[in-house]
């Protein structure tokens, strides 16, 4: 059955359709977080309908409404963004988002293999003879685009305060996710092959991204130090070549890192530190912005990011509104100075 983990998805992994669509997701090469959201999603959906009893190729949009509204009052995280900053936590927009997607592609394939009529959520539905239709309608959730979440710089500050009081590898992957604005998944992947210290650049694969992008990227000398340091202590974890980040722990002594200990390790930096939003992925967000404050074209962001759209790269960009303040007095200075400049009759 591929490499999906059956285990996590047991009412998929029982439901004929349902473990083909997803195998066949896993089998098209999308990416592993990819393959176990849609998994996530649908097992989600498919326990949904079991409850009310109901054949899943049998469902309509007023059983997509109420899935959704059973999404929106479920328990979420108490950290991140919320839907509502007023009340208990709840899912986040996007994850609501994320679990109907699954649901959608999964009634796509239905339809396509004419098991069902037609895709009762409605968006994107494959029609015969036209593929899956035009991709402007609107969904059912409305999207919120929410500015992603930095730590101030006394946050900050605390961060690395107790990064710094950590071991080497630990430093090093952090140094390393903020120097390249890595994934998760492109920081635990990277091998000792990827890393030129010469040029003090490292290549992320195609096969490691989200997108399927390989990008090369630069990270500081203080970086290259930490990597220095940190390859004479790997040798007494394993003398192999492969996967660079490997474990210290008694159980898996040596044993490649995984994306849920980086993310465990991370976690426990939040809440030693006192600044319990930091995540995995707050250290791409913040190298990204800090490449926005010192200048660098969207552009240019978006190649160093990975991004095939810009659109992406706005999306990652948190400029504070007394940072676009001040650019504005700048900027309304300079025009200020053209126009009395025309005023006193000076040439332009």
């Amino acid at each position: 059955m591929g490499e999906v983990d059956w285990f996590r998805f047991p009412l998929v992994r029982d439901t004929d359709c349902g473990r083909r669509w997803l195998q066949i997701q896993s089998d098209l090469g999308l990416a592993k977080n990819t393959v176990e959201a849609y998994g996530r999603g649908l097992d989600e959906y498919l326990r949904f309908v079991r409850d009310l009893e109901i054949n899943p190729t049998e469902c309509n949009r007023e059983i997509i409404a109420s899935f959704i509204r059973s999404l929106r009052v479920k328990p979420g995280a108490t950290r991140g963004k919320v839907i509502s900053i007023r009340g208990k936590a709840v899912l986040s927009n996007s994850t609501l988002q994320q679990r109907l997607t699954a649901v959608r592609l999964f009634y796509d394939f239905l339809v396509e293999e004419q098991l069902c009529e037609k895709n009762p959520v409605g968006r994107g539905r494959y029609t015969p003879g036209k593929a899956f239709g035009s991709m402007s309608q609107r969904g059912l959730i409305q999207r919120y685009d929410t500015l992603p979440w930095i730590p101030t710089e006394d946050e900050w500050r605390s961060i690395l305060a107790v990064v710094q009081t950590k071991p080497t590898r630990v430093r090093l992957m952090f140094a390393l996710g903020y120097d390249a604005a890595l994934r998760r998944e492109e920081l635990c992947s990277i091998e000792t092959a990827d890393i030129d210290p010469a040029h003090r650049t490292v290549r992320i694969r195609a096969e490691v991204t989200k997108n399927r992008l390989e990008r090369v990227v630069p990270y500081s000398i203080h970086t290259n130090l930490l990597y220095q340091q940190y390859l004479g202590e790997r040798r007494h974890l394993g003398t192999g070549r492969g996967l660079l980040f490997l474990s210290s722990s008694r159980r898996n002594h040596g044993k490649p890192l995984s994306f849920w200990m980086w993310s465990k390790t991370v976690r426990g930096l939040a809440i030693e530190s006192g600044v319990s939003r930091l995540t995995t992925h707050t250290l791409r967000h913040l190298r990204l912005t800090d490449l926005a404050r010192a200048g660098w074209d969207v552009h240019e962001i978006a190649t160093f990011a990975g991004h095939r759209s810009i659109q992406t790269t706005l999306g990652y960009i948190h400029l504070s509104g007394h940072e676009l303040a001040e650019k504005l007095e700048r900027t309304l200075a300079e025009v200020d100075v053209q126009r009395l400049r025309i005023l006193r009759g000076e040439p332009r």
